[in-house]
Order: C-alpha cells, then sequence, then structure tokens
C-alpha cells in the first residue's frame, strides 16, 4: 500500500526550465513540517526540462506525458497519481517563501469546511499580486476589455471583477482564486471533480471554483501562506495565439455556465462581444510593446526580475 503524505505538490511544465529549478529548490528549501510528494508533469517541453529534473531533483516524480495535453488535462494527470491528503496545484513560475506551505496544511487541517484554498501571491518586487476575482455581469467584461480600470483606476464598473478593495492581509473565503498556488482537500475531487477538461488552458481555475460555489462549497484565502508569482511565464512565449486561445475559452465558459440563461438574442449579443473583445485584444497587443498576455491591477510588472526572491528559513 502506498504511503499517505500530507501533500501531493503537482507541477505543470511546460518549457520554463530554470524557473521550474528555482521553483522546486524553493519548496525543498523552505518546506519542513509537513510530509510532502513533488509530481512534475512535463507537458513535452523541448528545452530539457525533463532531463533537469531527473538529474538535479531524482526525489521528485516525473510524469511526461506522450503528447501535448495544455495546463488543465496535465494537472488532472497530477491529481490521479497524488498519493496526498490534499493536492496543490503549483504553476513553474513561483518560488515558494518560508513555510508557505506547512502553514497551508495546517490552515486546511483546522478548516474541515474548506473544499479548497489559494496563498497570497506577491510580485518579485514584494508587492501584492491581486489575484481574487469575481463572477459579474456582461457590463463589468465589456468595460474591462477597454481598459476602464487603467484610463480611470477604481472605478465602480471594473472595481468589483478586479476586487481592488480586497484586504489581502485577512484569512476569508472568496469567489474565485486562480490555479497558480490552490490546495484542494481529497474529498473535494473525490466527490466534485477534477479540473473541467472542456478547458485546455485558460478558465479551468475559473470553471472550478464557480463549479465549487453551485455545490456550497467553500473556497478560502490564506495570507500566511506566501507564494512570489512572475506570473504568465508559459503563455506569455505565443502571445497572439494565447489571446486567441483565452477567448475561445471564454466562449466555452459561456455556453457552459450561462448560455442556458439567455433567450436568442442574448446569447447573440454575449458571443458577439466576446468576439470583439478578442479583436480589442489583438489590437492592443500588436501596437503595445507590453506583450503579456494576462494584465491588470496587481499583476506583476512588464519587465519582472527572475533573479531568486527566495526567503530561507530562520535557523
Amino acid at each position: 500500500m502506498d504511503t499517505v503524505v500530507d501533500l501531493s505538490i503537482i507541477i505543470a511544465s511546460y518549457n520554463t526550465k530554470e524557473l521550474l529549478r528555482g521553483c522546486l529548490e524553493s519548496i525543498y528549501v523552505n518546506t519542513g513540517e509537513i510530509s510532502y510528494e513533488i509530481i512534475v508533469v512535463d507537458d513535452c517541453s523541448t528545452d530539457g526540462s525533463p532531463e533537469m529534473v531527473r538529474d538535479l531533483f531524482p526525489q521528485a516524480r516525473l510524469i511526461c506525458n506522450p503528447n501535448n495535453l495544455r495546463y488543465v488535462k496535465t494537472n488532472n494527470v497530477g491529481l490521479l497519481a497524488a498519493k496526498g491528503r490534499y493536492g496543490l496545484l503549483l504553476n513553474s513560475d513561483v518560488e515558494v517563501q518560508s513555510g508557505a506551505f506547512d502553514a497551508l496544511v495546517r490552515f486546511m487541517d483546522a478548516h474541515p469546511d474548506a473544499a479548497a484554498a489559494g496563498t497570497k501571491l506577491i510580485n518579485p518586487d514584494g508587492s501584492v499580486q491581486h489575484c481574487i476575482r469575481a463572477f459579474v455581469g456582461p457590463a463589468a467584461v465589456f468595460f474591462q476589455s477597454i481598459n476602464l480600470h487603467k484610463i480611470w483606476p477604481g472605478n465602480p464598473l471594473t472595481r468589483g471583477y478586479y476586487n481592488t478593495d480586497f484586504d489581502y492581509s485577512q484569512v476569508q473565503t472568496v469567489p474565485h482564486i486562480g490555479t497558480t498556488s490552490f490546495i484542494i482537500r481529497r474529498s473535494t475531487w473525490e466527490k466534485y471533480g477534477m479540473l473541467d477538461e472542456h478547458f485546455a488552458q485558460f478558465l479551468g481555475d475559473f470553471a472550478y471554483c464557480y463549479m465549487l460555489g453551485q455545490y456550497q462549497q467553500k473556497i478560502y484565502y490564506v495570507p500566511d501562506a506566501v507564494v512570489l508569482h512572475y506570473g504568465s511565464q508559459t503563455i506569455n512565449q505565443a502571445g497572439l495565439k494565447q489571446i486567441r486561445a483565452l477567448h475561445e475559452a471564454l466562449r466555452v465558459f459561456y455556453d457552459l455556465y450561462y448560455a442556458s440563461e439567455h433567450n436568442l438574442w442574448s446569447r447573440g449579443l454575449m458571443r458577439f462581444g466576446i468576439w470583439g473583445r478578442e479583436r480589442i485584444k489583438i489590437i492592443e497587443y500588436m501596437l503595445s510593446s507590453d506583450k503579456r498576455v494576462i494584465k491588470g491591477p496587481g499583476a506583476p510588472p512588464a519587465a519582472a526580475s527572475k533573479k531568486s526572491q527566495i526567503i530561507k528559513p530562520k535557523a
């Protein structure tokens, strides 16, 4: 019988070799109070990532996908292989800070009502990365797409989506938090399922949190668990392609979760709105020197430093 551990840390990896190396080092250096396993699921990287894991981190479990499955399915591969009481989905472009995962497991043990939880994310300069979003209506999505938050910071039309008033110093339940560093109770994914494979890369986290909310399951934000996030290092490798993929995911999300509530005219209007948003983002990408796919309040700056920001554990 396989030995059960407290935490299975699942890292979906694709062509981020050096970032992955820093991520793995940070976990081993800064996690000491819990039992854990690391499962790296490589999605057909061509930059030597699998070889680096084998050579430098032989204690990690390495799974190499036979073909490119993309982000959502790759995370599910890891969850299926997990032995832990909890599974933690972790991006490769992060550095885990001192005691973060110890604190996260302690929190989940102390809060049996928590189906899932996310950590505090910080930027390379130490500022808080805004990672809490809300499920909002089409008006907020439209104004977000035309960057009203840049023209009019703190405006009431996009403030709800970005949760700019959120207190990142307090533990609290949230409607949505991304899967950059996201812990799930085993009973949660066994009862309600894993990430929705209707999605390839984008909005899998959005759909999962929405689904848990439909079942009245609680998702928490845990500020004592801190992870540095460089941000979108994989998707920024192919900006225009990823913008198109993001909007295809928006269409899928709308069709799965909202379209049945709308009449024919409203469905047509929403699909036209997503089409228009895609065109705006493509034009913005082509004209701007900022080639990040994901932007917004609290996001990592365009030229985020890759210098290690690992906080060493106290002696």
